[in-house]
């Protein structure tokens, strides 16, 4: 049988008997040996790699200079595919930590490994605040700060603070591991967001007592800065601080009750003359009186007491001077009285000078102290 408007009868035409009834006709053609015989084309497998396309070498290199961490891009940069990457991770050899960024291990991050994590996956971004002006794993458990262009919009992710900022081809640092906004920079963003003037204090002096910058290289930051919150408070801190007051105690001395009080101008960070290196916080040279203050960066611990003490011992009986330690309660609590007895204190040394009264000074004078 030959369906109407199919074939010839060269060409015999079997109808399916199932579908007769709706009017189609299904053409059969007989099989043939190259039908038979031919096989699909395979298709190279997802997981084969070209050796002569893929760098093994520079994915261990990166994983190196970024401290075990790498991104998905230089993965496929490199000449790997997905599946390279999945199977990495199938083996534990690699540890997805965010999306698209990886980790060499499947163990808890170190918190340099964390900043490595921050960083790329908001990148282009660079850490910033704290985070830039730490040093290897003393970030500690603390949130990583970064900075990313004002124009982008970065998603949150927990134990990371996003900061958008302008400037940052002149703000950052990007051949540094990781990549970072340049110290000064970052100093004066953390104290722009200091809760109180203790914290500006200590956030300018700590890194110049730390000698990782000077307080010149972080006035000439500020001047090229266009907005910043008391800016003539923070130039104000950083020239006592190019004087030497290495520490939010010395600058409260300096502040609350020499200057204040009208005392003399001492010497500070003299090295010391005998003894133990050292430095003194304030030396009065001519009136045999030396002014340590307990609170800075280098106060901590039993030994570093033990070597304040051995260098008070030295002074005493070598160089013939008196040494008085001061905290944070005579000069930020109580630093009219401690002006008093420190005016006293000179004063039978051969001062001959009056102490100054300061708005809160109190009306009855101080027992010993002219006024």
């Amino acid at each position: 049988m030959v369906a109407p408007g199919y074939g010839t009868t060269c060409e015999p035409v079997r109808v399916c008997p199932q579908i007769t009834e709706r009017g189609v006709v299904q053409r059969l053609r007989e099989p043939t040996l190259l039908s038979m015989t031919a096989l699909p084309t395979p298709r190279p497998s997802p997981e084969r790699i070209d050796p002569e396309r893929t760098d093994p070498e520079l994915i261990d290199a990166v994983l190196e200079e970024q401290d075990g961490v790498i991104a998905r891009r230089r993965v496929i940069e490199a000449g790997f595919s997905a599946p390279y990457i999945r199977r990495k991770v199938r083996r534990r050899e690699w540890a997805a930590v965010s999306a698209g960024i990886y980790v060499n291990h499947t163990g808890p991050l170190t918190a340099s490994e964390r900043a490595w994590v921050a960083v790329l996956d908001a990148y282009p971004a660079a850490l910033s605040h704290r985070s830039a002006i730490a040093v290897g794993d003393a970030i500690g458990t603390e949130p990583i700060h970064i900075v990313v262009d004002r124009k982008r919009r970065v998603r949150r992710r927990p134990g990371v603070v996003v900061h958008y900022g302008t400037r940052l081809d002149e703000r950052v640092a990007w051949h540094l591991r990781p990549p970072r906004v340049r110290l000064e920079e970052a100093v004066l963003d953390v104290a722009a967001d200091a809760s109180s003037t203790t914290s500006l204090i200590a956030c300018l002096a700590d890194v110049v007592s730390a000698r990782r910058t000077t307080a010149d290289r972080l006035l000439g930051a500020l001047q090229r800065r266009p907005r910043m919150p008391s800016r003539e408070y923070v130039v104000g801190v950083l020239c006592d601080v190019r004087d030497g007051t290495c520490s939010v105690l010395e600058h409260g001395y300096l502040t609350k009750i020499e200057r204040a009080h009208g005392l003399p101008a001492p010497v500070r960070q003299a090295p010391t003359a005998v003894g133990r290196k050292g430095f003194r916080d304030v030396e009065y040279e001519d009136f045999g009186l030396v002014v340590e203050l307990d609170g800075r960066l280098g106060h901590d611990g039993p030994q570093a007491r033990d070597r304040d003490l051995e260098r008070d011992l030295d002074a005493a009986v070598d160089a013939d001077q008196k040494t008085v330690r001061l905290g944070w309660g005579q000069v930020y609590d109580r630093p009219c009285a401690t002006a008093a007895k420190i005016a006293r204190a000179l004063g039978k040394a051969g001062w001959p000078g009056t102490l100054t009264r300061c708005p809160d000074c109190p009306e009855a004078p101080y027992p010993g102290v002219d006024m």
